[in-house]
């Protein structure tokens, strides 16, 4: 039989953190960001789930195809533009609206030839400082777009870079408002974490504010798939985000250890007092942190208990006391959850596993490995 691992993608979830998005902003349309192969999770094992929204957004030509072939004949927009001149042929032939960042783009436009103008996303850098034009270059590159036949209509963005944290949208808000304040064309803003935290409601009618302004596409990632912006401060629940990605095992083994044992690679735990573990089929080739360390958060059998010891390639042991202590055996074929949804209807966040590793849940769906199975379930 196969190896007892898994990992389940929940289309319900999905959905309703969709849908969450949709209530931060009600007057928004909602990007769904299918980036990175939707986070891990699969372009094609979201779609059904995101079928709700008002776009697709992504990185590369192929997830835009990809999209397209599912039968999405709405718009997709290319979050980082094209990367050659080419790319605006099939850019062309998929209807795919594309994001300008750089002048080296604006040429490419300038060149290219098509009986059909694009749609673009022209990208300030208001103070994340990687993509796009600085406040004091952004008009001319305007111009220069809004000058071209090839450019139908132009649309106006920023990425936030403090959304997550004390420093705030504030500041950029300001920049992207006043140097934006009489160019037409949507604006695209909010990230998941400005649209849980801070979010752009419109401006009553005949008023301007430079640290205000309407947001027609807001662009929630991380959201989506269930995943906290802003832990610790913040969790899943805390943003009423359901998990959508269950990463699940069984226990294949159990040890009884005697005081003052040790466990794994490294001998890194020793037992205080005599206790009983279980060997789990999952280790850092599944996808699994190798930086996790003892007490990081696990399930078995719904009941919440801790990590032992080293993660080894295929497998982690856990420590099965708390089991014990509520009179709940588990051994060989147990159910363990590393990280979702879990029995009796407990949880395990991603977040929390991805802070005992040093890192954020987006890595760790990312990093899920392809030898695990996946299923989809509602």
């Amino acid at each position: 039989m196969p190896r007892p691992i898994h990992a389940t993608i929940h289309t319900g979830a999905l959905r309703h953190n969709l849908e969450r998005a949709r209530v931060a902003e009600p007057d928004s349309r909602v990007w769904a960001i299918v980036k990175a192969n939707a986070y891990g999770h699969g372009i094609e094992r979201v779609f059904e789930g995101f079928r709700g929204a008002d776009g697709f957004a992504l990185l590369d030509l192929e997830e835009a195809q990809r999209v397209r072939a599912l039968g999405w004949r709405g718009p997709i927009l290319l979050l980082e533009g094209a990367f050659e001149l080419r790319d605006l042929e099939l850019c062309s032939r998929l209807d795919l609206w594309h994001t300008v960042h750089c002048n080296e783009q604006i040429d490419m436009l300038a060149t290219h030839k098509t009986n059909v103008p694009h749609r673009v996303f022209l990208k300030m850098n208001s103070g994340m400082n990687r993509l796009g034009f600085t406040p004091q270059r952004f008009r001319a590159a305007w111009t220069r777009l809004n000058a071209l036949p090839q450019v139908d209509e132009i649309s106006l963005m920023t990425h936030f870079s403090d959304a997550d944290g004390p420093r705030g949208t504030a500041g950029q808000m300001a920049v992207f408002a006043e140097v934006t304040r009489d160019l037409p064309g949507e604006r695209s803003l909010s990230n998941s974490a400005a649209l849980l935290r801070a979010p752009v409601t419109p401006l009553p009618a005949g008023t301007t504010a430079a640290s205000e302004v309407t947001s027609d596409w807001v662009r929630p990632g991380i959201a989506l798939y269930g995943s906290s912006p802003d832990f610790p401060e913040h969790s899943a629940v805390d943003w009423n985000l359901h998990p959508t990605m269950t990463f699940a095992s069984k226990i294949i083994a159990t040890q009884d250890l005697a005081k003052g044992a040790t466990v794994g690679y490294g001998s890194t735990f020793t037992a205080e007092k005599s206790i009983r573990i279980g060997v789990v089929a999952c280790g850092y080739a599944d996808g699994y942190p190798r930086a996790c360390g003892t007490g990081t958060p696990v399930l078995v059998n719904g009941v919440r208990t801790r990590l032992v010891g080293r993660v080894s390639m295929d497998m982690i042991t856990v420590d099965l006391s708390p089991l014990d202590d509520v009179g709940m055996a588990a051994g060989f074929g147990s159910e363990v959850t590393l990280w979702g949804q879990g029995a009796k209807g407990a949880v395990v966040g991603i977040d929390e596993v991805a802070h005992c590793a040093g890192t954020v849940g987006y890595e760790l769906m990312c990093a899920l490995a392809p030898r695990v199975p996946v299923l989809v379930s509602d």
